[in-house]
This record gives structure tokens, C-alpha cells and sequence, in this order.
């Protein structure tokens, strides 16, 4: 059966004239008449009871309108749904993050996002940099949110915020009298950082400047999400550098100081595969963009010392 011969079975079964129903379906009637003989034959099914006076449904015919209308229907809303998605206003997208992405505009584009398009559905998944890589790899993810990774052959990436880091001291310490940190101040302190098997290219970025402040640091913690570094420092367990956006956080017992290098920055970025495309990805990252560059100019109070 041909979806051309459905609709003109349906239209006749509705005019019950097939005069009416040709000129209803903009053809002449003898085209109507054959494809109204050939779906017969096909379907080896008499549809219509025809005379000189009037058309009617046979039980067989019936039965077909029911059937006929709801396939009609459903391929009616397969392409509406399907062009949605091409043109990224439906579908699901399968969205990886790392934690301090939600302290850096991610809620604020996930509900802009839903708000400009209700189909939407955006599934997240809380995973570490090199996960997310893998991920995308393996076709498990469609866009990943992670801090500054080397970019593998075959997907494409996209920076979307760059900020400074800040220390990261518990209340108390004496480095909070201080305005700004000098990253040398903290030679003698005990570290509490992101593991470097998470995330290599922010430890590799808090280690040189360590170094080139002139000392190795004392790792007291390797973790991998950011609310248990700044656990850790809140109970004293040493001092951190952080991204600035994680003093939005709000957790009680800190205080976040900028440093007076401003050589090294946190990175975050925007990967995904580019075959096939995805316009639904395209379009979460341009909001993603515009929220995450006005989330970094909002100031934030600084907590008392």
C-alpha cells in the first residue's frame, strides 16, 4: 500500500461520491478510480459497494478507514517530529557536565533552553573530563561540558569561559587578611586539588604555577568533584585553587582571595562529534555561551575574612 493510495481511500470513504472526491483531492476521477482498483487488488479486498446511485463502505472497507486514518496520522506527525528535530526544536540530548558548569550558567541556558523549546528533552550526566571524552566517543554522549581537555581526532571542541583561578582558604587562615594571594604564600601550606587523573590539564595548570612560583606542592588530597575540595578546605584540611566561579557555591567556612599572578585561567569547553550533525547541540552551545560569559561578569560578594 502506497500512503497516496490511503489518502485517496480515506477522502472517498469521507465523500462517498467519487466525483466530490476528486475534485476534493485537486485530480481528475478516472486516476482516483484506478488507485481505488489497485488498492483492491492488493489488498485482495473489496473496499466499496459501488451503483448508479450511491457508494458505500463494505465491512472490509470499514475496517480499512480505521486503520487507514490512524497510519495517515502517524506518519503525519513522524515527519512533523522528525523536522523539529532536524531543525533542533525537539529531541533529546544527552548532555555531560562537570560540577562547577553549574555555577558557571549551565541551569540558567538548560532553562532558557526549555522555555524556547517545550519538545526538549535534555537528559544530564554528571561525569569528569576524560569520561566525557570517552563518552562522546563511543556515540554514549552528544555534547559534553568539560574543563580544557587535548581535543581526540574526530570531535570538535569549543571554549566557552575562561576565568581566573582564585585561592581557596578556610576561615581563619592567616593568608585572609591578605587582598590578594601571592601564589609563593603558599609553599608551606598542605594542597587539596582535582585529581589529576580527572582532570590532567587543570593539575598540570595548578602544578606549573606552583612551580613557577618556585616549589612542588604538597599534595594532602586528590579528589574528583569540586564540592569535596572545598569540603576538605572548609574543615581544614589544607587550601585550594579554584576557579572564581565556585565562590557561588555559598558553602560556609571558606574564603576565596584572587592571586596576584594572573598567568593561568580555568577553561571550560564545549565538545561534541560533528558527524552527524546536531543542530540541537549547536543550539544549547550559543545559549551556553551567552549565559556562562554573563555569569562570570556577575560580581560576587566576598566572604569576610
Amino acid at each position: 500500500m502506497e500512503m497516496r493510495q490511503l489518502h485517496y481511500f480515506v477522502v472517498l470513504s469521507e465523500e462517498l461520491h467519487f466525483s466530490r472526491a476528486a475534485q476534493r483531492l485537486h485530480i481528475s476521477q478516472p486516476p482516483l478510480s484506478v488507485a481505488i482498483q489497485q488498492l483492491e487488488a492488493q489488498l485482495e479486498a473489496q473496499l466499496f459497494q459501488r451503483s448508479s446511485k450511491e457508494v458505500r463502505l463494505t465491512a472490509a472497507g470499514q475496517h480499512l478507514l480505521v486503520q487507514a486514518r490512524d497510519i495517515l496520522e502517524r506518519s503525519r506527525r513522524a515527519a512533523m517530529d522528525t523536522r523539529a528535530v532536524a531543525q533542533g526544536m525537539a529531541g533529546c540530548l544527552r548532555l555531560g557536565f562537570v560540577g562547577s558548569s553549574m555555577y558557571r550558567g549551565l541551569p540558567e541556558a538548560l532553562a532558557q533552553l526549555q522555555q524556547q523549546h517545550p519538545q526538549v528533552r535534555v537528559d544530564l550526566h554528571e561525569l569528569n573530563s576524560a569520561e566525557q571524552v570517552g563518552a562522546l566517543q563511543q556515540g554514549k554522549l552528544d555534547l559534553g561540558l568539560m574543563h580544557t581537555m587535548a581535543v581526540p581526532t574526530g570531535l570538535k571542541a569549543q571554549t566557552l569561559l575562561r576565568e581566573p583561578f582564585m585561592v581557596c582558604l578556610p576561615e581563619g587562615h592567616p593568608l585572609t587578611s591578605q587582598a590578594r594571594v601571592a601564589v609563593a604564600s603558599l609553599a608551606t601550606e598542605r594542597m587539596v586539588l582535582f585529581s589529576g587523573a580527572v582532570s590532567p590539564e587543570y593539575f598540570r595548570s595548578i602544578r606549573g604555577l606552583c612551580q613557577r612560583a618556585g616549589f612542588e606542592p604538597e599534595l594532602r588530597h586528590e579528589v574528583r568533584h569540586w564540592l569535596s575540595v572545598l569540603s576538605l578546605v572548609g574543615c581544614g584540611q589544607g587550601v585550594s585553587i579554584v576557579p572564581a566561579c565556585l565562590q557561588r557555591v555559598g558553602m560556609p567556612g571558606l574564603v576565596f582571595r584572587p592571586l596576584r599572578q594572573a598567568a593561568a585561567h580555568s577553561e571550560l569547553q564545549a565538545m561534541w562529534r560533528p558527524v552527524p550533525e546536531q543542530p540541537l547541540a549547536a543550539a544549547l552551545v550559543q545559549l551556553l555561551q551567552a549565559q556562562m560569559t554573563s555569569a562570570a561578569h556577575q560580581p560576587t560578594p566576598m566572604p569576610a575574612a
